[in-house]
């Protein structure tokens, strides 16, 4: 079995090969030079040096011997072969594969402005990303974020908590506007205005200012400028779906899969970031997350064994900004009605949203004693009631 990815979902993969009893060849893939590793603490704790690189590794290359998976890195894959079932190898190797997983992942979406390239203009998706950016914030004083965003303010309340002066720029009319309800985007604009941090909304960025070949200030569409010593792009992302649409496999806002992570050739499953999930009406449904990736590798794995294992569990996210720990479940697109538990001003709470009488999804600030029941509620389809 060849896996092409060596992040949380092609581990993921790898290992559950090996859980549900599969004792052939496991080979994975990835293109940066390590064993895999968590992404969440990059924007956050590992940052503030509270975490270290070795803690960052999910699995040393030994833990991964010992369960007989090789991982072979710093390579990427060139091209698939569908018809003879072989992947061609950066470095000139072409293998076979009776069973292929792509976990190809996603990359920083680019901002498409002049002065995009100046040096201090950087994304925050990789290790290598963060080490850069870690090397340059105690030489600034200043920083504009591109973008509010899960990683823009997770950022943001980095640099603060170093002390630097920050700038948000967010093109939309409110924060993490695809990811939140306009009631908790409100509740972090305050948050980091609390802290110091300028928020400015409807601020659609024009163009990039440099001297010396760094970037020294943001222009905006309405003509207003921002000084900067350092600058984070944090726009979204681009599934990786290259290698698979050269392959002919159905791509759509990703990779195309059914819930047991199946693509449109029965030996090749894909998992993470880089698919988008087919649901029972038809539609896509898109998730970066670290569950959607360890709940499609599960179900990858199965796939490749001739099993059924669907991902049908309620998706979850959290996001941690200076003191407060953001843990949402479900999704709230078309509910209608909200309620609270609790009050916001406390910055503890929690918000279910309900379309008619059925629980959509609920956010919770600072109460993991609400979080955790509300997945077992959604998961289950259970009713939901306030006490």
């Amino acid at each position: 079995m060849v896996i092409i990815g060596a992040g949380q979902a092609g581990l993921q993969t790898a290992e559950s090969l090996r859980s549900e009893g599969y004792a052939g060849e496991v080979l994975m893939i990835g293109d940066e030079p390590r064993p895999p590793y968590q992404r969440p603490p990059l924007s956050k704790a590992y940052l503030l040096g509270e975490f270290s690189e070795a803690q960052l590794t999910i699995r040393a290359p030994e833990a991964l011997a010992r369960k007989n998976i090789t991982l072979v890195s710093g390579v990427s894959v060139t091209a698939i072969d569908r018809a003879a079932r072989q992947v061609r190898l950066s470095d000139g190797r072409v293998i076979d594969y009776a069973g292929l997983c792509l976990a190809t992942g996603s990359r920083p979406r680019p901002l498409p402005v002049p002065g995009a390239d100046l040096a201090n203009v950087l994304p925050l998706r990789t290790l290598a990303d963060t080490q850069a950016i870690a090397a340059l914030l105690p030489e600034v004083r200043r920083v504009v974020v591109i973008g509010g965003g899960f990683i823009g303010l997770e950022f943001a309340a980095v640099a603060r908590k170093l002390g630097k002066d920050v700038v948000v720029l967010e093109g939309a009319d409110r924060l993490m506007p695809r990811a939140v309800t306009p009631m908790m985007s409100e509740f972090f604009r305050q948050l980091h205005n609390d802290h110091g941090v300028a928020i400015e909304l409807n601020a659609g960025v024009a163009r990039l200012a440099g001297a010396g070949g760094k970037v020294t200030a943001v222009g905006t569409a309405d003509g207003r400028e921002f000084a900067t010593d350092l600058v984070l792009i944090g726009i979204g992302i681009i599934p990786n779906t290259e290698l698979a649409q050269a392959a002919g496999l159905e791509c759509e806002r990703g990779i195309v899969v059914d819930a047991c992570s199946r693509t449109s050739d029965p030996a090749i499953v894909a998992a993470g970031d880089c698919t988008a999930r087919r649901l029972s009406d038809g539609s896509l449904l898109r998730l970066e997350s670290v569950q959607n990736a360890i709940e499609q590798g599960k179900s990858a794995a199965a796939a490749l064994l001739g099993k059924e294992r669907a991902f049908t569990a309620a998706p979850w996210f959290w996001s941690d900004q200076y003191d407060v720990k953001l843990q949402m479940v479900g999704l709230s697109a078309g509910h209608d009605r909200t309620e609270l538990r609790g009050d916001p001003a406390t910055r503890k709470f929690s918000a279910y949203h309900y379309r008619g009488a059925t629980l959509l999804a609920v956010d919770s600030i600072n109460c993991p004693e609400d979080h955790m029941p509300a997945r077992k509620l959604l998961d289950q389809g259970l009713p939901a009631t306030i006490a």
